[in-house]
């Protein structure tokens, strides 16, 4: 079983030495080596890695990584057995190739555990949190071109859980099939939405939107999946991110 997980980074950093786990230099163009494979090769994207974010990573590995299985992590978030709380330990439960053998017999698709946010709904919590441009112009092209996905996206946008982070493993055929979907609508949301004026932060709308267009397409096509815990592997300034999640209620700011 060839599995290939990338783990999405942009400088160096500790990584693990399971060989199915690829570490990708996001956005290498133009930039220096760091010793990753680089997203640049190939059919890339590579360059508009500041507003794509690590879906330059996936689209790099649909044009030209072959493996069975394809997924993404990112350097400072994985995939992993249970919660713990220091960081040493949450290095040790990350998944192993062996697990992820005897995960993905039985699961072809696994994503990340649900992030919940019990007060709202995932549209009230993107606008809250992002500019509306790019959200909007997903739900026209939806409307308008992929008619078939207008429940799924109702359904994903009433929700108030997501499978964030743009964390999944996929068997190729689901990876090649998501993928065609996903970059089409956002190559025209980029022709369509002008994001001059966007700050650094708000100006990454195509990793933003993407998001939510996973659950879209899962639970249009009615994909089963696997759910699977995620930990981040820095300390987290909870006091901070409060803060940010409050303003960002009441108004006061949008990153």
């Amino acid at each position: 079983m060839n599995i290939k997980i990338m783990v999405a980074a942009h400088k160096p950093y500790w990584m693990p030495e399971d060989s199915v786990y690829l570490p990708i230099h996001v956005g290498r163009e133009g930039k220096n080596d760091i010793g990753y494979q680089g997203d640049n090769t190939g059919e890339n994207i590579s360059k508009k890695n500041p507003h794509y974010c690590e879906l330059t990573a996936l689209y790099w590995a649909w044009k030209n990584l072959d493996a069975n299985f394809i997924g993404l992590v990112h350097y400072r978030r994985y995939f992993t057995r249970k919660e713990t709380r220091s960081i040493e330990q949450k290095r040790a439960q990350i998944l192993t190739g062996k697990e992820w053998e005897n995960i993905l017999r039985k699961s072809p698709v696994v994503v990340a555990k649900k992030r919940r946010y019990y007060i709202e709904s995932n549209k009230s919590h993107y606008l809250h949190a992002h500019e509306a441009a790019g959200l909007d112009e997903l739900e026209r092209i939806i409307h308008e071109q992929y008619p078939e996905y207008v429940p799924a996206m109702k359904k994903v946008m009433n929700r108030t859980w997501a499978h964030m982070f743009n964390m999944f493993v996929m068997d190729k055929k689901n990876y090649d099939a998501y993928c065609e979907w996903m970059f089409a609508i956002l190559e025209q949301i980029e022709k369509n939405v002008d994001i001059t004026g966007f700050s650094a932060y708000e100006s990454r709308i195509y990793g933003f939107v993407s998001e939510l267009m996973l659950d879209i397409w899962l639970e249009k096509n009615q994909i089963a999946y696997q759910e699977q815990n995620v930990s981040f592997m820095e300390k987290q300034n909870w006091l901070k991110k409060g803060g940010a999640f409050v303003a960002r209620k009441i108004g006061l700011c949008r990153a």
